[in-house]
């Protein structure tokens, strides 16, 4: 499935924030490129030709092949950290507010994984300032998951020795997903992100609370 065909699904519309349609049509296919080949294999006019526009067309909406990157990493982690807040901040304990982010952000790097791999996976091609904003941003999703946990281990639900090392290992295992997952494989997103908030639960001390999960 391309980068184009995830998005079709999940969120009703998806890169909406990319306007006119030519900016986002190079969006995608950049996405895809940098996916497949890696940043600093892709060339501009790889981009432009899955696009079906010329190499000169993508400048007029994007100044460089970084712009792009930017453009690409800045939305990926606001979405992230828009999933991960609202499962923060929802009613309920922190074993269903925990559950309920790592379910969430796994279908997410699962149904997107085309785009979370370049979201994830591609900080390091981004030049000082604009991996500056990137991090700024990787950290409100780190404080969003610490928060939860740090509120667990406060009312007694979580059993966590230390929360620096507990949060890390869990959102490691969430975007972990975008490399592995297969739309092919023998589970949906919806499964894996069920069987991923049964053991995150689990190696908080939580127990199960998971019902989509299966054995």
């Amino acid at each position: 499935m391309s980068a184009a065909e995830e998005t079709a699904g999940g969120e009703a519309e998806p890169w909406v924030e990319v306007t006119p349609d030519a900016a986002r049509r190079l969006l995608v296919a950049a996405v895809e490129a940098f996916a497949e080949r890696g940043y600093h294999a892709t060339t501009t006019r790889d981009i432009a030709g899955r696009a079906g526009m010329s190499p000169a067309a993508l400048y007029i909406h994007y100044k460089t092949k970084e712009e792009l990157l930017h453009r690409i990493s800045r939305i990926g982690h606001e979405k992230a950290l828009e999933i991960l807040r609202t499962a923060a901040r929802r009613e309920g304990g922190a074993a269903d507010r925990l559950a309920d982010a790592v379910s969430s952000f796994v279908r997410w790097h699962a149904g997107r994984r085309t785009t979370a791999r370049v979201v994830q996976y591609e900080l390091d091609a981004l030049g000082p300032e604009a991996r500056a904003e990137i991090v700024a941003l990787r950290r409100q999703c780190d404080a969003e998951v610490r928060g939860i946990i740090e509120e667990g281990v406060a009312s007694g639900e979580f059993d966590v020795l230390d929360v620096w090392a507990t949060t890390l290992a869990v959102l490691s295992l969430c975007i972990d997903v975008a490399r592995w997952f297969n739309i092919e494989g023998p589970r949906t997103p919806d499964e894996v992100g069920a069987r991923y908030a049964d053991l995150v639960l689990r190696m908080v001390g939580a127990g199960s609370r998971s019902p989509g999960a299966q054995r």
